[in-house]
This record gives C-alpha cells, sequence and structure tokens, in this order.
C-alpha cells in the first residue's frame, strides 16, 4: 500500500508512552499517524492536517477532550473515539452527544481498539458512498412536513432550503423522521444511532 493510499489517525493524549504504544500498534496495522499533547494542538491539527479518524483522550491540558470533540465535530465529519480512563455512563452520554463516534475505557485490549477503529473507518466509508442497509436502497428519500431528507445524497432540506448537517447529526435526524409523532428517548437514540445497547439495560 502506498503511502498516500493509507488512513492517517490523529492521537490525542497528554502521556508520550500512550501515544507511543498507539502508534506502534497502528503503524503496525498499516495506518499513518500524527500526534498531539494537549487540547489546542489537537484542534488545530485535526483542522490543519484533516485526518481520517482521531483517537480523544479527556484528560487533557490547556482544553479538555469534550470541548476539543465539540470544536472539531462543528467543522469536520472525522470519526472520533474517545479514550478515557473515565467510566461514568454520564460521560460516556455526554462524549457520544457532543459528536464522539465511540468510546472506550481504560485499559482497554489493542485487538479490541483496533477493531473499533476498523468499525468506524468502515462506517464513514459507507456512509459517504453509499446507503448501506436494504432499507435505504429502497427508500431514498423521507419527508416529513416541510423536512425532506436525501438518503442518496446524505442531503436535508427545509421548506426547500438545504440545510448542513454532520453525517452523525443526518443519521439522528434520519431516525427520527422514521417514527413519525413518536416519542424517542435519548437512550433509544444511542442504541439505534450509535448502537449503544447497554445504554438500555442500565
Amino acid at each position: 500500500m502506498n503511502n498516500e493510499d493509507k488512513k492517517t489517525i490523529l492521537i490525542v493524549d497528554d502521556e508520550q508512552s500512550i501515544i507511543d504504544i498507539l502508534a506502534y500498534n497502528l503503524k503496525k496495522e498499516g495506518y499513518n499517524t500524527i500526534e498531539a499533547n494537549d487540547g489546542v494542538q489537537a484542534v488545530d491539527m485535526a483542522l490543519e492536517y484533516k485526518p481520517n479518524l482521531i483517537l480523544l483522550d479527556i484528560m487533557l491540558p490547556k482544553m479538555d477532550g469534550l470541548t476539543v470533540c465539540k470544536k472539531i465535530k462543528n467543522s469536520l465529519n472525522i470519526p472520533i473515539l474517545i479514550l478515557s480512563a473515565k467510566d461514568e455512563e454520564l460521560d460516556k452520554i455526554v462524549g457520544l452527544e457532543l459528536g464522539a463516534d465511540d468510546y472506550i475505557t481504560k485499559p482497554f485490549s489493542v485487538r479490541e481498539l483496533m477493531a473499533r477503529i476498523k468499525a468506524n473507518l468502515r462506517k464513514i466509508d459507507v456512509t459517504e458512498s453509499v446507503a448501506d442497509t436494504k432499507e435505504e436502497k429502497k427508500q431514498h428519500q423521507i419527508s416529513v412536513g416541510e423536512l425532506t431528507l436525501d438518503l442518496d445524497k446524505f442531503e436535508v432540506k427545509v421548506s426547500g432550503e438545504r440545510v448542513d448537517l454532520t453525517i452523525r447529526e443526518f443519521e439522528v435526524l434520519k431516525y427520527l423522521a422514521m417514527q413519525p409523532g413518536q416519542i424517542v428517548s435519548r437512550e433509544l437514540l444511542l442504541e439505534k444511532v450509535w448502537g449503544y445497547e447497554y445504554f438500555r439495560r442500565h
């Protein structure tokens, strides 16, 4: 594989030893890596290099990881996997609601992390190219009142005016639009859009 064809992953952590371990394993799997040691540097590097995926610690100097996640997601649609020793359910929910695509608690196995990275990269590739379910292929457009979602173009219009959304926001809106008139809980959204079944069990 040419260097240009490799996916680039931004590793953000204030502990260099963790960065070194992650970089070593990612390079073994064929990824390019870039590094940031604080929140401000993470945002700057994400906007400059536009990596394919970001591994983001929460406890960072200068700017915490949740703020970093929100700032990056406001500008770029890049999968963000939060890596944190904080294992409270509230932390997971806040991280996901701020736009994170996955949440992995430390300590984690390298094999699990690599599987999650591959899954999130596949998900973004599929979402950017074609609809990835039979249901979406059959139904290319959803209309609810003045709202129209084009599932092929990932385009949203309200009263004919286009609204720019991230892929994650589009997925949330699509799920809600497919349940017109129904009350959908936050936990159900987390399960259906992010695939977090344990939010319903706790």
